[in-house]
């Protein structure tokens, strides 16, 4: 059997990992600074690279990441520090998240955009919520990109189930903390979704989705726990959407002081997974604060603490800009040819095409009755070794929506422009095979 052609992963080629950067970065802060250790003995916001991070991690890195990031949005003046806290990447990240505000005497269930991505579920079954997630779909052409209409309806049934007031005027579940970590702020509901370049289904939610969503988060007491992982990873030189923490901060409304949104991103996948560096931006310090102090945090420190060191040193020496460039050039030139593979191989008739403007995934559908495209995909694999992921992959656990028959996604990262080509046209022969009448 030839060797693989895969689209199933989701990470990039090895030789696109910025090795003699990180190098470098590393050789800068472990042997080219000077950190004298006084100094850090006696800050109470800054640690020592190789010594236990602070709660929120050292604020000279905080400023850094803020700023640089918030440049990328357009959002220059303002920006605070203290509504940062820095994590090991973004499956931590919504881990913690999930861990700091959600509570089984108050957390009444979980929505998860779907199609979705498909490990986040584990997360949320681990905290109790299995057996108490609904899918939200994905709704690309109509007036919001995500089922707004079913989201309200769904939250209504809920609060009249458990009998439930809507939020009025000021925020609500603030308790304080038994072990002294200040105020703390627990949410009756939960949602999560990967809001620009969406994995797997390709979406940028518009602005006009956003408020719309946050105006239901404010009324229903809903903390939506976004995924800014692919944000910087567009094939053009637009800025990217403001992020839901930014609406969440503009539009705060008077005396509430943890808002509705988190902001998990992550560098993983703009420099490389195995880094373990992320970051969450929360609209207010208050809720940062909360995410800082977990357990796990409060007893080690900021995770990947040296790593965050290196991140510092990448920012400031422009490197990781220059990274990022060179990431959006290869994945454009991949996502060219994986979108012209698919109208040229595919049955045009019936196929849809989502994303392909940016991250990682392109979510490809074939409507026509009586296919079932996973079986395509099964047959795919076992005559030519070409390994795709069907739509099953991507569903909110006990809320099926039958994905499996009609979708799947593509992956750009990995795959050279001469593999996505070919692994594609095998497809396309492998349907026409099993289904000759769609072309």
């Amino acid at each position: 059997m030839s060797d693989s052609i895969n689209f199933f992963k989701g990470h990039p080629t090895v030789e696109l990992l910025p090795n003699r950067e990180l190098a470098d970065a590393f050789k800068k802060v472990l042997v080219d600074t000077d950190y004298p250790d006084a100094d850090y003995e006696n800050d109470p916001n800054n640690r020592h690279p190789l010594q236990y991070g602070s709660d929120p991690g050292n604020l000279t890195v905080r400023q850094e990441v803020i700023n640089w990031s918030s440049r990328k949005y357009g959002r220059v003046d303002g920006v605070d520090a203290d509504t940062v806290n820095l994590t090991n990447g973004s499956s931590f990240g919504a881990f913690s998240v999930l861990s700091a505000c959600t509570s089984p005497a108050i957390t009444k269930h979980a929505f998860l955009v779907s199609p979705t991505y498909f490990l986040i579920n584990y997360s949320f079954a681990d905290f109790g919520l299995d057996g108490h997630m609904s899918a939200v779909m994905e709704t690309p052409g109509a007036e919001y990109e995500i089922d707004l209409a079913l989201l309200e309806s769904k939250l209504h049934q809920l609060n009249e189930q458990y009998g439930l007031e809507q939020v009025s005027d000021k925020e609500i579940n603030v308790v304080d903390d038994p072990t002294s970590r200040g105020p703390r702020k627990f949410y009756r509901y939960v949602m999560y979704l990967v809001p620009t370049f969406s994995n797997p289904g390709g979406l940028t939610y518009s602005t006009k989705t956003r408020m719309k969503l946050l105006e239901i988060a404010r009324k229903n007491d809903l903390l939506i726990i976004s995924d800014d992982v692919y944000d910087f990873l567009g094939y053009t030189d637009a800025k990217p959407p403001l992020k839901f923490n930014h609406l969440d901060a503009d539009t705060l409304p008077s005396g509430w002081k943890f808002g509705n949104t988190v902001s998990n991103a992550s560098f993983s996948k703009i420099i490389a997974p195995g880094l373990r560096v992320g970051w969450h931006e929360s609209p207010t310090k208050y809720l940062a604060h909360q995410l800082a102090t977990i357990g796990p945090v409060k007893s080690g420190g900021t995770p990947s603490q040296l790593n965050t060191f290196v991140v510092q040193e990448l920012i400031r020496s422009g490197k990781l800009d220059t990274i990022i460039t060179k990431l959006v050039s290869v994945y454009r030139a991949r996502s060219k040819v994986m979108l012209d593979s698919l109208r040229k191989y595919l049955p045009q008739k019936y196929t849809e095409i989502c994303g392909g403007q940016g991250g990682y995934f392109v979510w490809v559908g074939l409507r026509a009755e009586n296919i079932n495209l996973a079986d395509t995909i099964t047959k795919l694999h076992k005559d030519y070794n070409v390994v795709i992921a069907d739509g099953s992959n991507f569903e909110v656990t006990g809320d099926d929506k039958g994905w499996g028959r009609t979708n799947a996604r593509l992956c750009v990262a990995l795959l050279s422009e001469e593999q996505i080509e070919r692994g594609i046209e095998l497809w396309g022969k492998t349907i026409r095979e099993m289904y000759p009448h769609l072309y």
